[in-house]
C-alpha cells in the first residue's frame, strides 16, 4: 500500500479507537443544569436549515431543530431515530416508510404531525420559488410523498439512491411547521420555530446566541445542559477565552499551535480530540465569466498548485492536511496516490505541471493574466492560508492575484449569485457517500452547491449513475469517471483537506468528536460536570 494512504488510514484507527475507548468507558452519571458557553468563529448568514452551508450557522442554530432521522455522534456513522421513532425500506429500496414519535411538538406548543415533514421534505426537494435549498441534488430521487395518517410519512423513489438514508439523517434537514410554510415559503429565513431540544433565547449580532432548555422535548431526560451561549470570535480571542474559562470549547478545530498552547497552559483541564476532517479548501471559477469560460485557464489554474509541498508546509501550523480528490482521502471511494496521478493538477512534480500550466495560457491567449481571489474574510483559518497559497502558485506561472476578503454573508451571497471571478469555496457533508460530496460539481440548475454556474450533462449523467449503482466495485469506477471529468473541466477543484483538532474543557461530558464538524452538534446529550470551587 502506497505511504499516502497508510498515513491517512493509521490516522483514521488511531483516532477511532481512541474515540471507541471513551465511547464505551464507564463514566459518572450526566448531570443536570448549567449553561454551556462555547465560541463560534462566525455568525450565521440567515436562519434557515435548508439553504445554509455553514458551520457557523450549524453551531448556532441547530440545537433549536428536530430531524427524521440524526447521526450518532458516539457510534457515527450509525443511524437513529429523532422524530421517527421506526421505519422500513421496501426490498427494491423505493420506498421509505417512517412511523413518528407520539406527541411531538414544535417550541410554540403546536403539534408536529406527518404534514410537516413532508411539507418540509417537499421545500428541500423541490423548492418554491425564492427559496434556496442547497442540498436539492442530493434529494432528486424523491419522487413524491405521503401521508396517510398524522403520524406516518411514506417516501417514494423514482430510483434507488445508497445515500437516502444519510440525507433523511442529516442535520441540515430540519423539519418545519407546514403551517407557516404554507403561509410564507421563507419564514425560516427570519424566523425560529423548531422542535429541537432549546427555544431560542436571543440572537445579538456580534456578539452571542442564546437558547435555553424545551421542557416538553420528545427525548426523555434531555437535553441535560439548562441552556446554552455561542460567543462570536476568532484566533486568538478564543484561545485566550478558552484558558480563562469564559469558554468551554470551540468544536469546528484549533490550529496544531493552538491546541498545543491550550494543552500547556489548561494542562489537565484540556480534553483534546483530533482526526481527519470530512472538509476540504476548494477552489472554484466563475464558468460564465471570461477568461474562466475556458477550461484550458481554469486547468491551468489548477495545474499551478504544489498541493503535495503545502500539505508537507501547512499541516504543522493548519488544519490543511491532506492531498485528496473529491472523496475524503482514505475513505472506501477515494482516489488512490496512483488515482490522483493521473488528475491535472495532482502529480508530485511540480516543474513540468506548472510548464502545461503555462502552456495553456499561451494558448488561450492569456499571457499576462490578473485576477482577483474571493475568499472569507473573518474565518481566517483556514482560507487566508488558502489564499497565500494559490496566490503564490499562479505568481509561479506569471499570473497576477489579488485578494479580497468580505464576511461570511457577503462571501456566501457572492457564491450564491455568481459576483466573482475566482474564489475559496469549501466542500463538507455529514458522511463519505459520493452522493452529496459530488452534488456541488454538477449543472448549476441541478444543484445550487455548483457556484461555478456551469452546466455538464455527462457530469449530470456519471452522477446519476453512481447512485443508481448497488454494486460497490461499479459504484467506485463511476464516481472515477466522475472525477476526472471533472478535473479536466476544472470548474471548480479540491486544494487540500483538513485536520479537525478540537480541545474542549474537562468540564464538557457527552461530546464525541466525529469526521463531519456538523454531527454531534444539537447539544441534546451534552453536559456539564460540576466546575472548581
Amino acid at each position: 500500500m502506497f505511504r499516502f494512504t497508510r498515513n491517512v488510514l493509521a490516522a483514521l484507527a488511531l483516532t477511532a479507537g481512541a474515540w471507541a475507548q471513551d465511547a464505551s468507558a464507564a463514566g459518572p452519571e450526566p448531570r443536570r443544569g448549567g449553561v454551556l458557553d462555547f465560541a463560534v468563529d462566525a455568525e450565521p448568514p440567515n436562519f434557515d436549515c435548508h439553504a445554509n452551508i455553514s458551520f457557523a450557522f450549524v453551531h448556532s442554530v441547530i440545537p433549536h431543530y428536530a430531524t427524521l432521522l440524526k447521526f450518532s455522534a458516539a457510534a457515527y456513522p450509525k443511524i437513529e431515530g429523532d422524530l421517527a421513532e421506526s421505519w422500513t425500506v421496501s426490498p427494491d429500496r423505493m420506498t421509505y416508510t417512517f412511523k413518528l414519535r407520539p406527541g411531538v411538538r414544535f417550541h410554540d406548543g403546536s403539534k408536529l404531525t406527518s404534514a410537516d415533514v413532508a411539507e418540509s421534505y417537499r421545500r428541500i426537494a423541490r423548492p418554491p420559488a425564492g427559496v434556496v435549498s442547497a442540498r436539492q441534488a442530493d434529494h432528486a430521487a424523491i419522487a413524491a410523498i405521503e401521508t396517510p395518517d398524522p403520524a406516518t410519512v411514506v417516501f417514494k423513489l423514482q430510483y434507488p439512491d445508497a445515500a437516502m438514508p444519510g440525507n433523511f439523517a442529516s442535520p441540515w434537514n430540519c423539519v418545519y411547521s407546514a403551517e407557516k410554510l404554507k403561509a410564507d415559503p421563507s419564514f425560516p429565513k427570519a424566523n425560529i420555530l423548531g422542535a429541537g431540544p432549546f427555544v431560542f433565547g436571543e440572537y445579538v449580532k456580534g456578539s452571542h446566541w442564546t437558547g435555553r432548555r424545551f421542557e416538553k422535548y420528545h427525548m426523555p431526560g434531555r437535553p441535560w445542559l439548562d441552556g446554552y451561549r455561542a460567543r462570536y470570535m476568532t484566533g486568538n480571542a478564543t484561545v485566550e477565552a478558552m484558558e480563562s474559562g469564559q469558554v468551554l470549547a470551540q468544536f469546528r478545530s484549533f490550529t496544531p499551535g493552538e491546541r498545543d498552547r491550550l494543552a500547556r497552559s489548561m494542562g489537565d483541564n484540556a480534553v483534546v480530540r483530533e482526526r481527519p476532517w470530512n472538509a476540504v479548501l476548494l477552489l472554484v471559477f466563475n464558468s460564465k465569466r471570461p477568461p474562466f469560460d475556458d477550461a484550458r485557464v481554469r486547468r491551468a489554474l489548477s495545474l499551478a498548485i504544489d498541493r503535495w509541498h503545502a500539505a508537507e508546509a501547512l499541516s504543522g501550523k493548519t488544519f490543511l492536511k491532506y492531498v485528496g480528490g473529491m472523496i475524503r482521502p482514505g475513505t472506501a471511494m477515494s482516489a488512490s496516490e496512483d488515482d490522483l496521478a493521473r488528475l491535472p493538477g495532482f502529480a508530485r512534480e511540480i516543474g513540468p505541471a506548472r510548464a502545461e500550466a503555462k502552456r495553456l495560457l499561451a494558448e488561450a491567449g492569456q499571457r499576462d493574466l490578473k485576477l482577483v481571489l474571493t475568499t472569507r474574510g473573518d474565518v481566517p483559518m483556514p482560507y487566508d492560508a488558502g489564499a497565500d497559497l494559490l496566490v503564490a502558485s499562479w505568481k509561479a506561472i506569471g499570473v497576477t492575484a489579488t485578494v479580497e476578503r468580505p464576511t461570511t454573508k457577503a462571501w456566501q451571497a457572492a457564491l450564491e449569485e455568481g459576483r466573482f471571478a475566482a474564489a475559496i469555496d469549501f466542500g463538507s457533508d455529514v458522511v463519505d457517500d459520493p452522493t452529496p460530496v459530488l452534488s456541488r460539481y454538477i449543472s448549476r440548475d441541478l444543484s445550487p452547491l455548483n457556484h461555478a454556474g456551469s452546466t455538464d450533462r455527462f457530469l449530470d449523467a456519471l452522477f446519476v449513475g453512481q447512485a443508481l449503482t448497488s454494486d460497490p466495485r461499479e459504484r467506485l469506477k463511476a464516481v472515477r469517471r466522475f472525477e476526472q471529468q471533472a478535473m479536466m473541466e476544472a470548474n471548480a477543484v479540491p486544494v487540500l483537506w483538513w485536520n479537525r483538532i478540537v480541545v474542549l474543557s474537562r468540564r464538557v461530558k457527552g461530546w464525541h468528536e466525529t469526521p463531519s464538524h456538523v454531527i454531534g452538534q444539537d447539544l441534546a446529550e451534552l453536559w456539564l460536570d460540576k466546575g472548581p470551587d
